[in-house]
């Protein structure tokens, strides 16, 4: 106790000091009813504006007309709670003078007036009503919308000029401010961590979907289902029922000449017909893209021209593959499946650590995935294959046969299967990839 007299002395006590006690409290107040006004106004629920509208008193018209102007609203309330507590502050230190002296060179008086003062503030001037106005916002918006009516009119000016140079602020800093790169959104969703693995999925497909090409999720020429023709309409039928699809391209000679796609609920009306029925005069113009053309271009040109489906061509006009809308919806949301689909094979087979049968025509990327090596890692040897029995066929030079192997960076790529002189089947051997992979298994 010495020791604190020592450091504080107290002054002879005064009467007016109880006056300013007295203004001190009410300023206090007034902070509280301001700070928690702005949370009970921008709180309100539609259940709260739909009491509201309904009511008939005065201090719900009050808050309806406060909240048609949010802009003036929301100026008065930080300019009206800034003064305040400007005042609080200024007045609490002359309190503080008026009852008590301390000693020169102490920490003291800046403990006493800044951090106890500036506790009470934050606690009974921001923390405790804030709450109270979050729980209560409709009660707390009435008790206090007519002083704020009044002091929106006094604080005006004021307000006016707030808003003006806060929007001038916002147009230069929104001139200035650069648009993010599809690299710092990708890197942005891989950091996050508060969203599930289908969630983040879901992300990264919207944000690569401007920069997808046509070629990354198209079904390949050699996948397409499609009719000569010259086809009767039993074999119409027969791959109508196959396949399963609503939509099949129809081509003369060969499959670089599409003449048409047809949609199968055109010939419903005409499944009882024999083999000889004119099926070809119902066939609908396809609707042709070239292979670098964007997903979200193609998506916008689905939705404007009214079709489904698209055939993938190149520079010469030969036919690369046919991409659907359901396609482009995939690269966002994931495989869509529905009753008619059936469980489709895995591209690949793990045989164990090292070894893994492919299908020759998966794409290079997901063979990189699937073995855990780093994107890309194939680049220097595809020379534009975009598959892995392109790769091979690259390296090559030549048609490979059944039993073959080629070496990609220490990887043995063996043909295992072939339909004709299509590579079917690989096995892909990682026991000696050269470095900068790191297995996944």
């Amino acid at each position: 106790m010495s020791t604190l007299l020592q450091i504080v002395t107290f002054n002879q006590f005064q009467p007016e000091t109880i006056i300013w006690f007295v203004v001190l409290a009410l300023l206090l107040c007034v902070s509280a009813a301001v700070s928690g006004s702005e949370t009970a106004f921008f709180s309100l629920s539609p259940g709260d504006l739909d009491k509201i509208k309904k009511g008939r008193s005065a201090a719900d018209g009050t808050i309806m007309r406060l909240l048609g102007m949010q802009d003036y609203l929301l100026a008065t309330i930080l300019i009206l709670n800034n003064l305040v507590n400007i005042c609080i502050v200024l007045l609490a230190n002359n309190v503080i003078d008026r009852l008590m002296t301390f000693a020169g060179g102490t920490a003291w008086e800046f403990i006493v007036k800044t951090v106890i003062v500036t506790f009470l503030l934050l606690l009974f001037g921001e923390i405790m009503p804030k709450i109270y106005g979050a729980y209560n916002p409709l009660r707390f918006a009435r008790m206090v919308s007519r002083p704020l009516m009044g002091m929106k009119h006094i604080m005006r000016p004021f307000a006016w000029m707030l808003i003006n140079s806060s929007s001038v602020i916002n147009k230069r800093v929104a001139g200035k401010k650069g648009n993010l790169s599809i690299d710092e959104l990708s890197k942005a969703i891989e950091i996050t961590g508060d969203h599930s693995e289908e969630e983040r999925q879901m992300l990264s497909g919207i944000v690569g979907f401007v920069n997808t090409e046509v070629t990354n999720i198209m079904k390949l020429r050699i996948d397409i289902v499609s009719l000569d023709v010259e086809s009767d309409f039993d074999e119409v039928k027969r791959v109508i029922i196959e396949s399963g699809f609503s939509r099949i391209p129809v081509w003369e000679e060969n499959i670089d000449n599409i003449k048409g796609v047809l949609y199968v609920k055109d010939m419903l009306p005409f499944i009882a017909q024999g083999k000889d029925f004119s099926w070809q005069q119902y066939l609908r113009p396809a609707y042709f893209v070239p292979e670098h053309k964007k997903i979200n271009d193609l998506m916008e040109e689905f939705q404007s021209e009214k079709v489904h489906i698209a055939i993938v061509v190149d520079e010469y006009g030969s036919t690369l593959g046919l991409v659907s809308l359901e396609d482009i919806l995939e690269e966002i949301v994931g495989e869509i499946t529905d009753e008619s689909d059936v469980k489709a094979p895995t591209f690949y087979q793990k045989i164990d650590e090292y070894r893994y049968i492919f299908e020759g025509k998966t794409l290079l990327a997901d063979v990189e995935k699937v073995l855990g090596f780093d994107e890309e890692y194939f680049a220097d040897l595809e020379h534009g294959a975009e598959t892995l029995a392109g790769l091979m066929l690259e390296i090559k030079c030549d048609f490979l046969k059944k039993g073959e192997t080629v070496t990609a960076r220490g990887v043995r790529l063996t043909v295992e299967a072939l339909d004709g002189r299509r590579i079917d089947k690989v096995a892909v051997n990682t026991k000696d990839a050269e470095p900068c992979v790191a297995k996944n298994n």
